[in-house]
């Protein structure tokens, strides 16, 4: 059943009238109602397309927080072969919201690591919604390190809300871990591509994004802080959270005026809520064309390229 945001509730009355039509049409085969319902069909696509031409940029964070948006998980099933999980920092647990390990892309062998959020009440109470703890950063250090030793490319996909902010994992140093993360991610003398596949949520998310590449799907986020955190801090108000996100300036379409990311990966229309297979698609062509010619450079060179690429962030402007 499909699950609609708040904007869309217009979308939904007529895509439900259109059902209910059908619904009564295979009750009673003498009823024609395929005129009728062709009808609300066009209606509802050119809905569709007004709604999601020119969305607000908190209608954006409704967006990447679909729970029907494929998450880590349906993308290494669909674009990874022979994927080999890897569990555990070696030091305290497994952390269900990172998983990763060695899988081959296109026949090349890689590092995947990436953010699972769950699908269901069981899985996301599993995955902790996403929200890695320590040990899940030093998890994916392990992995990370595991790739610079035998040369081969990491591919990060990253949805996140942010880092657990527990007391638990606050006490086992979450904050030095996501800092390793990230020094990692800049150490490495292989190539590294990171996708936002819906929320790039703070530290949580820049731990698995300081890479040579980084894209963003066209109705993700990401940001240094939630709208609603944001509104929180600034007007005691997280009611606000449309100022903020307005102000946050944590869109694909700005962040890539402002250098901080390389490319926008297009979505179906309505989003890959609605076409799943067709944003994993898209997805998979994306890292490829990253991968292609970051795979002929030199370690040093992409070391080097890694650290201007993070140097001239901040030289541009929404205006340039």
């Amino acid at each position: 059943m499909t699950q609609y945001l708040e904007f869309e509730k217009p979308l939904a009355e007529i895509e439900g009238k259109a059902e209910e039509l059908r619904a009564l049409a295979r009750a009673n085969e003498e009823m024609d109602v395929e005129k009728e319902a062709a009808a609300l069909d066009k209606k509802a696509a050119d809905m569709l397309v007004d709604l999601y031409k020119n969305l607000t940029p908190w209608r954006k964070c409704q967006v990447a927080r679909h729970p029907d948006r494929p998450h880590c998980k349906n993308y290494i099933d669909a674009l990874f072969t022979e994927y080999t999980p890897l569990a555990g920092d070696r030091n305290f647990a497994d952390d269900h919201a990172v998983m990763g390990g060695l899988a081959r892309f296109n026949d090349q062998p890689v590092v995947v690591i990436g953010q699972e959020k769950g699908n269901d009440t069981k899985s996301r109470i599993e995955r902790n919604f996403g929200m890695a703890r320590p040990e899940g950063y030093r998890k994916a250090i392990r992995l990370m390190e595991l790739a610079d030793k035998f040369g081969l490319p990491v591919i990060a996909l990253v949805d996140t809300p942010g880092a657990y902010p527990g007391k638990g994992a606050e006490e086992r140093g979450q904050s030095e871990a996501i800092a390793r993360a990230t020094e990692k991610c800049l150490q490495l003398g292989v190539p590294m591509i990171s996708i936002i596949i819906g929320e790039g949520g703070s530290g949580g998310a820049v731990a698995f994004a300081s890479a040579n590449k980084v894209a963003m799907l066209d109705h993700s986020v990401y940001s240094v802080i939630s709208p609603e955190g944001c509104a929180s801090i600034l007007w005691k108000d997280a009611e606000k959270m449309r100022e903020a996100a307005e102000a946050l300036r944590l869109t694909a379409q700005d962040l890539y005026k402002l250098g901080v990311i390389d490319q926008i990966i297009p979505e179906p229309m309505g989003g890959a809520q609605r076409d799943p297979q067709a944003a994993i698609t898209a997805v998979g062509k994306a890292i490829q064309s990253m991968l292609t010619p970051l795979s002929k450079m030199a370690p040093k060179a992409l070391i080097a390229d890694r650290r201007k690429k993070f140097l001239d962030i901040g030289s541009k402007g929404l205006a340039a």
